[in-house]
């Protein structure tokens, strides 16, 4: 095995136990968090204290741990993330304090920004025409993350709520000696960069992106993506359960299809779905699918026709991974930990902004009946937001090809 191909196998590995480790906490955190509150509403102020403090150590930190690899390398950003990462899940699983809890996720939002330092080093270590399909294998990682996470979870919960925790300590800690023994580095020392306060805050960070050339617009395509994504992930067992009554066990099925349709779409058939259709049409053709099946999510009221419109959205997978392809193309190799980071403080906002929009809407259209079509409000928007974004894409790279003739 080359040495970019076992790389590219532990940075797998990483998002993979990463994804696994947030997946873990996902069905028992608010349970441990009502062990140490004495109210329901308490429950609900701190748990969102915490969701909203992940995301914005996220925002903030995304960039800045991108900017730092340019400078110091990848290989000891990535490892002090997972080092501290690891130590995050042990407070946690021991702690009966929710100022320690809160301050604990302030450390697992800083060091689980280290998704943008990965991406960072599978861009270092592959070609153009190979890193698309190596984003994809990246997304497919994540996803079957996310099959065995909740799922995981949940089984170790029901005997101890804090053993989950603990799986995700060791899983991390692992990791951390896994790569402190095998990973090289990336990023040659004469390819790196200096930390500057525009490149290491968000804002700075954001506007990189939008002076990359042949990016701009694009930025605000990914950003519409995303925000649906992210509303659809956090309304989805709310809705199913408002409409179609079902259980955390028919939400768990579903889940694990997506995330297993994903995982397939991504992690085999990325590389030949951009060698037929490229970048630029398969990340408008996801788009466009999206914003059709989200308006049959919201219409349909047979649960089944659920997982047929799972799979006939297909192609929705791959339009992530082909955008992120397009972007880091147009960056420097002495950019890319920037790059990358960027597009994770986009993800960051939006998992922020996500939840205030998707549960607003969904209790405005709660008591209504289960055949009214208002029920589906929160798919009909983002459907409303891959139609903008396939809008703007098709304005973006029709304005490219019209400046390079």
């Amino acid at each position: 095995m080359t040495t970019a191909k076992a790389s590219l196998r532990f940075i797998l590995v990483t998002v993979f136990l990463d994804v696994i480790g947030i997946g873990l906490m996902i069905p028992v955190l608010p349970s441990l968090i009502g062990e140490m509150t004495t109210s329901p509403d308490l429950q609900a102020y701190w748990y969102g204290a915490l969701a909203t403090t992940y995301g914005i150590m996220q925002f903030f930190c995304t960039p800045l741990l991108g900017a730092l690899s340019d400078r110091y390398g990848r290989r000891p950003v990535l490892l002090l993330s997972i080092f501290g990462l690891g130590i995050s899940y042990i407070v946690t699983a021991f702690t009966h304090s929710l100022v320690l809890l809160l301050l604990t996720r302030l450390v697992s939002g800083a060091t689980g920004a280290s998704f943008s330092v990965a991406n960072a080093y599978v861009a270092d270590i592959t070609t153009h025409e190979e890193r698309g399909k190596a984003f994809g294998a990246v997304g497919a990682a994540f996803g079957v993350g996310f099959i065995f996470g909740p799922m995981l979870g949940g089984m170790l919960g029901a005997i101890d709520l804090r053993l989950p925790f603990m799986v995700a300590a060791a899983l991390s800690l692992l990791n951390w000696l896994y790569g402190y023994f095998v990973l090289p580095e990336s990023l040659p020392v004469e390819r790196r960069e200096a930390v500057t306060f525009k490149r290491a805050n968000p804002f700075g960070a954001l506007s990189h992106l939008m002076q990359l050339k042949g990016v701009g617009g694009l930025v605000f395509v990914f950003a519409c993506t995303v925000l649906a994504q992210f509303i659809l992930q956090n309304t989805w067992v709310l809705y199913t359960e408002f409409r179609f009554n079902w259980t955390p066990k028919q939400n768990g099925m579903a889940l694990f299809f997506v995330g297993l349709t994903s995982a397939i779409v991504q992690g085999v058939l990325m590389g030949r779905l951009l060698k037929k259709f490229g970048e630029n049409r398969l990340a408008m053709m996801g788009m466009a699918s999206s914003a059709i099946i989200y308006i049959c999510y919201g219409l349909t009221t047979n649960s089944n026709l659920l997982y047929f419109f799972i799979l006939a959205n297909f192609l929705s997978f791959a339009a992530g991974p082909a955008l992120q392809t397009i972007i880091s193309k147009a960056a420097s190799e002495r950019e890319q930990g920037l790059t990358q980071g960027s597009l994770n403080a986009i993800n960051s906002i939006m998992i922020i902004i996500a939840p205030l929009i998707g549960t607003f809407l969904l209790a405005k259209v709660g008591h209504l009946p289960k055949d009214d079509w208002r029920m589906g409000v929160t798919f009909f928007v983002c459907s409303g937001l891959q139609f903008l974004a396939v809008i703007l894409a098709l304005v973006h790279f029709r304005r490219l090809k019209k400046l390079s003739t």
